[in-house]
């Protein structure tokens, strides 16, 4: 019996696949717990069309982050916070600083968890900080940590 799998099923294939499996798979498991719907004409085209908006969609969110990172490799951000001896910070800088950080100088909206720190900054000085936006598509945002005045 030919299906077309709604979800990932890791021993058949992906969304949107069509695969063949025994009858009995298909009626008693995987077309009841939601994972596939039987290959009709109709089935077939309505997944086509879901394919086509999916890439639709896809292709405009790249073209965005590709636009995003050009803007954010030319920014640079500062951030001013209180430091003792040895220009070590009191605390220290976090990708929730400067999410919020380039939020207010520039008003650029970037996730946090986009933000890529090996340990947060805790020192003064100026740092590159790499941010992921989507697969394959990177940032490098300059980062200055000054002495609050």
């Amino acid at each position: 019996m030919k299906i077309i799998l709604m979800k990932d099923v890791v021993s058949l294939g992906k969304e949107g696949d069509i695969v063949e499996v025994r009858e009995g798979y298909a009626r008693n498991y995987l077309i009841p717990k939601g994972f596939a719907c039987e290959a009709s004409d109709r089935n077939v085209r309505k997944i086509e069309e879901i394919k086509k908006r999916v890439a639709q969609k896809r292709e405009k969110a790249i073209k965005e982050a590709e636009q995003l990172a050009r803007k954010l490799n030319k920014l640079s951000i500062t951030i001013e916070t209180k430091a003792g001896e040895e220009e070590k910070l009191f605390g220290t800088v976090t990708t929730e600083d400067i999410a919020q950080a380039i939020k207010t100088q520039h008003d650029i909206d970037v996730d946090r968890h986009q933000i890529y720190l090996e340990e947060p900054i805790k020192k003064l000085g100026i740092y590159k900080v790499p941010i992921h936006l989507i697969e394959g598509i990177n940032a490098e945002l300059k980062v200055w940590v000054v002495q609050a005045q």
